[in-house]
């Protein structure tokens, strides 16, 4: 057997281990499947430290190719499938992946790739859920097939493997993380530990639900799902977000443990009172969101409505979780992202280099007391910018520590507004804007002004009903001037269907501030 998963193969054969949009599989099936495809992977010529990359939406093969590759010693590559084709082929060459597993909802961004050049070659392409591929110059195969030509019997030699994921690539190209848990070659039981150390440190209770409904190809959304699913955690997930099937998905499934993302919460929040009134919700046990900042006002309603079991943490795929805060500690010191964990130091260093004192911002650096470190796959000098020191890095973000030690981050430096010398920090704008009610989802950035450089821009996505006009757009300031110091509230509102957000969350502020900068001669 896996030897990950094999005590739930043997406690629990005939329950549910995974669960999507297509059916469900049980605890004994998973086994001989991730056994199928170990032997599968490895006769494509696969060998320890080896890469291979998936291109899917949610569903159970996904998991079944982490797993696996959790056994078998290799590296697994997960691709947003949002990329388009040279973004693909980029990550594939960059990564020497030697297989492609493809969902067959993404056949033709897998056609397009293999016409770019600069990919690798690869021995195989594998298609989830269909056997249709129009490239006949490469070997492709059905997974179904795939899998039924390997015995399910227990592979021998099983050596740890581990997720490379790419950051989103928002200056150059895409940069593969190389984390703890990236190693190859490592006995597997040490992912074993992690798992179940995690599972413990965030309240996850073993055995549990997890309900997945995020892109899985993020490292918060895997970290969620699979590490707690190694301590004997079902995965119940959906290929995208919807608020109402979320709400009836806990409540079927009896979900005890999920993560979520500010903006899930606010279309969850928006929801028609008759179906919010209809939830239960009694099963979780605890709730995790993170990848974005949260409106305090968003965050005040999801705890009255759903309880104390609303958690928030602050990482990054480089460093994993740093810092946790309950409902209790956050409410009490709102806007807190809470203490580093057992495991992690959080240093801030004022622009002089020196460290700042309690209550002084600077840039958030950060030290794993374990001695785990990152890479950037192939990038060392972007390693190197990353790090004041081996061991001590940061993710780009300001903010400070107060006297008891709990972190409040300001903003990222590259979302950083400076207008007539003084520093505008997005966040609380766009906090502030959130808790409008005409507004769903709110975007602020820096444009350019000839006389103070830059000046506040708001771009806000409607509430459904709400028109745009000038009658709401000076409502709006005027709600801002309301909460918001008068050089930090926006000179100007723009009106969008949607904003530019990748589905972790994360909003592309780039795709709605670049047009201003376009002819100016410079970025900011």
């Amino acid at each position: 057997m896996a030897s990950l998963i094999a005590p739930y193969a043997t406690e629990k054969p005939d329950e549910i281990a995974l669960a999507d949009d297509f059916g469900e599989t049980t605890w004994s099936e998973f086994n001989s499947r991730v056994n199928q495809l170990v032997h599968a992977l490895r006769s494509k010529g696969l060998t320890t430290g080896d890469a291979f990359a998936v291109i899917s939406g949610n569903r159970r093969e996904y998991l079944e190719a982490f797993t696996a590759a959790s056994h078998g010693g290799w590296l697994l590559v997960p691709i947003n499938w949002h990329l388009v084709a040279e973004e693909v082929a980029y990550v594939l060459s960059d990564s020497g992946s030697k297989v492609l597993l493809v969902d067959s909802r993404f056949i033709e961004l897998a056609e397009a790739t293999m016409l770019q050049a600069g990919r690798p070659t690869l021995d195989a392409i594998v298609i989830l859920g269909s056997d249709v591929f129009a490239d006949e110059t490469e070997q492709a195969i059905p997974y179904e097939d795939f899998l039924s030509s390997q015995s399910s019997t227990e592979p021998e030699s099983q050596l740890l493997g581990g997720p490379m994921f790419y950051t989103s690539g928002t200056t150059g190209n895409p940069k593969g993380v190389k984390s703890g848990l990236s190693q190859t070659g490592a006995p597997v039981e040490v992912l074993k530990m992690i798992g179940e150390g995690l599972s413990g440190m965030l309240q996850m209770t073993p055995g549990g639900i997890s309900l997945l409904v995020g892109p899985i190809y993020h490292s918060a959304q895997w970290a969620f799902s699979f590490l707690p699913m190694l301590a004997g955690s079902s995965i119940v997930m959906r290929h995208k977000f919807d608020g109402e099937e979320t709400l009836h998905l806990i409540d079927q499934y009896k979900i005890t443990n999920i993560h979520l993302v500010p903006t899930q919460f606010t279309r969850m929040l928006r929801l028609d009172e008759d179906i919010k009134r209809g939830f239960d919700g009694s099963s979780l046990n605890v709730v995790w969101h993170g990848a974005a900042p949260c409106p305090p006002e968003i965050k005040r309603q999801m705890i009255q409505w759903w309880g104390p079991v609303v958690n928030e943490y602050y990482g990054s795929t480089e460093g994993s979780i740093v810092t946790t805060v309950s409902s209790e500690d956050w409410l009490n010191r709102p806007g807190t992202l809470g203490k580093p964990v057992a495991i992690m130091e959080v240093i801030v260093i004022k622009e002089d280099g020196s460290r700042a004192a309690a209550g002084e911002s600077g840039t958030l650096y950060v030290k794993n007391l374990m001695g785990s470190d990152f890479e950037y796959h192939n990038a060392p000098e972007k390693t190197s910018d990353a790090h004041l020191e081996p061991g001590v890095f940061t993710f780009g973000d300001i903010g400070y520590l107060d006297e008891d030690g709990y972190l409040f981050m300001s903003d990222r430096k590259i979302d950083m507004i400076i207008s007539g010398g003084v520093n505008i920090y997005p966040a609380e704008i766009e906090a502030a804007l959130i808790g409008h009610p005409a507004v769903l989802d709110a975007a602020v950035f820096g444009v350019p002004n000839d006389d103070f450089g830059e000046e506040v821009k708001a771009a806000v996505e409607l509430a459904e009903g709400v028109k745009p006009g000038e009658q709401l757009t000076e409502d709006l300031i005027a709600h801002c001037r309301q909460h918001l110091a008068g050089f930090k509230v926006p000179r100007s509102v723009d009106y969008e269907e949607s904003l530019p957000r990748h589905p972790t969350g994360k909003l592309l502020k780039r795709l709605l501030r670049d047009k201003y900068w376009q002819g100016t001669g410079r970025n900011i």
